[in-house]
């Protein structure tokens, strides 16, 4: 390990023309951003690039593709518009160039050079030395080029990155950015460009690309699809499952695409909010002489989702989902967490207040959130930032489809996602091109992922569901209780009633996954504030209001889980349980004892078959 840290400050000493001493802290972000799926030669491009805007977008006619320099200095991965860039620009940026150099390492010859990015928002298009090397579509996926024929190790070279970014086209998903130059109502500061981590890393020709590790609890077992670069029969593939330091199952099969791993693992330690136990695995690829030519460190959760009798159910029990809303906005940062310890407090905010998860709202959090999510236990639901797409245009939602495949790729082997929830509040839906945009995108999700299941749309504009989910700001306890009681023979609450081409109630687990925002604002800030209904005056009445609608919730025995907005303010929107900048609004320990009520683990399940 010190080695590995020692290659890594070196080469990250050399790329930013730091000091021999320098550590790790002067890069911004220097963890390494692939928990999951890590290799011990990578080196971290984060830190001061130079930049320029391009408001003609001439940048092309006038070769900036060559630049070895513009005149602005900028901090990656901190998006232009945030403070942590160096840069603060909040008004619209429809294009904007990135340089600078970088040093690929001797030792690296031989291998493929991969470059990441965590995260561009949209179109990226990348330059080595003034040639085109690749292009990327999507607000906040991952993607990998392979650079090695436009980069000779232990050389330099000259890196550009062009960014356009068309947030008020509908072509593109955008998520809670503002399309008004002000921050406004639930809208707030844009993100453009870089806003996750860059970072080189080495690999062997015949490495391995990427796994599908999926675990069955019900026939004690992990199994492993794995994926390479390039097969070779004469390859072998060795997984090792760790309980602490000692090997609890290991398996060797042929490195190629065909081959499925199955690792036996007797009594497993379950993976649930409440004892997070993760198992460390690593991937080993062999060549025919034994050489070991890659390998990888990762974990993995022993747990299991599915729905039955319109429940919700971890590992075989029904299970009550305490959900709140995040955002994942920073006032520093934007749409980057500061640090990798803001990103864990976050979740240890969440859970101090009563929570056992959140939804995680239109945005792609990067990997290291889901780390977190992973080792501290905390479930989530993963979503994609679809608002300021055009769902009835037929360019947008092939847009929408390839970035969302990559992000169910990217993050499915993670524990703590339970579901899949593409979609938020698509009001402006109609029949045509959005239906079949709908079932398309339910079923490649089914198709890359069939053990999850899939909230199509969050707050109904249902079309194909395994969730019913409905959003309700209702205060009042007896309105509340009214409108999520089923009846039988009536369909039940939704957002998105009277269109024939909806999907219809079929006894799917039922979640209020939007409800409260109960604004707490300072009498000062109001006029300039914004949250859920009318202003609350006193503490007192605050804590009344909200045990109230939880005391509703509880009475409505459909109601198998829900999602309180929201964890945080962001910027105007003032209904958080915390300010903005993380502090607490209230007593806590009261807060989560509202929320407690309502135990996760449901002891005794009801019949929930009445509502035909």
């Amino acid at each position: 390990m010190m080695k590995h840290l020692n290659k890594v400050l070196a080469a990250a000493s050399l790329l930013l023309g730091l000091s021999s001493t320098a550590k790790a802290v002067d890069i911004p972000r220097s963890e390494y951003p692939r928990p999951q799926f890590e290799r011990a030669d990578w080196v971290n491009l984060n830190g001061t690039w130079s930049y320029s805007f391009d408001f003609g977008q001439t940048g092309t006619d006038k070769g900036w593709r060559n630049s070895k320099g513009f005149d602005g200095k900028i901090t990656v991965p901190f998006c232009p518009e945030s403070s942590l860039s160096g840069v603060q620009y909040t008004d619209f940026i429809p294009c904007l160039w990135y340089q600078r150099s970088i040093d690929v390492p001797a030792d690296w010859a031989g291998k493929n050079i991969l470059l990441n990015f965590g995260a561009v928002d949209y179109e990226a298009a990348i330059y080595i030395d003034g040639k085109f090397v690749g292009r990327h579509y999507g607000a906040g996926t991952s993607f990998s080029l392979d650079v090695t024929k436009f980069v000779k190790a232990g050389q330099s070279a000259n890196l550009v990155v062009m960014v356009k970014d068309a947030l008020r086209g509908g072509k593109q998903p955008g998520g809670k950015q503002s399309i008004g130059f002000y921050s406004a109502g639930c809208n707030y500061t844009r993100v453009t460009g870089i806003w996750q981590t860059v970072w080189m890393e080495a690999v062997n020709p015949q490495a391995l690309k990427q796994v599908f590790a999926t675990p069955d609890i019900d026939q004690q077992q992990l199994v492993v699809r794995p994926e390479f670069y390039e097969e070779s029969n004469s390859n072998t593939l060795t997984v090792q499952v760790f309980d602490g330091k000692k090997v609890v199952s290991s398996r060797t099969a042929p490195a190629t695409n065909n081959t499925i791993v199955v690792l036996p693992i007797k009594k497993p330690k379950l993976w649930t909010p409440e004892t997070p136990y993760l198992y460390d695995v690593t991937y080993t690829v062999r060549d025919a002489e034994g050489n070991v030519i890659d390998e990888v460190k990762s974990y993995a959760g022993m747990r299991k989702i599915h729905l039955a009798g319109g429940y919700f159910y971890l590992n075989n029990k029904p299970y009550f989902q305490r959900l709140v809303l995040d955002q994942g906005y920073y006032p520093d940062g934007i749409w980057t967490a500061p640090s990798d310890e803001a990103l864990r407090r976050d979740i240890e905010m969440s859970k101090e207040v009563g929570f056992n998860g959140a939804r995680l709202h239109q945005k792609v959090f990067e990997e290291r959130y889901f780390y977190w999510a992973d080792k501290l236990g905390y479930i989530t639901w993963a979503e994609q930032a679809s608002w300021g797409l055009d769902v009835n245009n037929e360019e947008a939602v092939r847009n929408f489809l390839t970035e969302w495949a990559d992000e169910v790729v990217r993050d499915r082997n993670h524990p703590s996602i339970v579901t899949w929830t593409p979609l938020n509040e698509t009001w402006g839906a109609r029949d045509g091109v959005y239906v079949r945009f709908v079932n398309d995108l339910y079923n490649l999700t089914k198709a890359i992922d069939p053990t999850r299941p899939v909230n199509d749309a969050s707050g109904d504009g249902h079309v194909k569901t395994d969730i019913w989910s409905v959003h309700d700001y209702t205060r009042e306890y007896d309105r509340l209780v009214a409108n999520h009681t089923i009846k039988p023979g009536v369909e039940p609450y939704r957002n998105m009633g009277g269109k024939d081409w909806l999907a219809k109630f079929n006894g799917q687990p039922y979640m209020i996954d939007e409800f409260g925002g109960l604004p707490w604002i300072p009498k000062e800030e109001r006029a300039n504030s914004w949250g859920y209904g009318a202003n609350i005056d006193t503490l007192e009445d605050f804590y009344q209001i909200l045990e109230k609608e939880i005391d509703a919730i509880m009475a409505c025995k459909y109601v198998t889980g829900f999602c309180y907005t929201q964890i945080t303010d962001v910027e105007q929107e003032k209904n958080g349980i915390y300010f903005y900048d993380r502090r607490p609004k209230f007593d806590n320990a009261r807060i989560k004892a509202i929320f407690e009520k309502i135990p996760s683990v449901i002891e005794n399940p009801q019949d929930l078959s009445d509502w035909k």
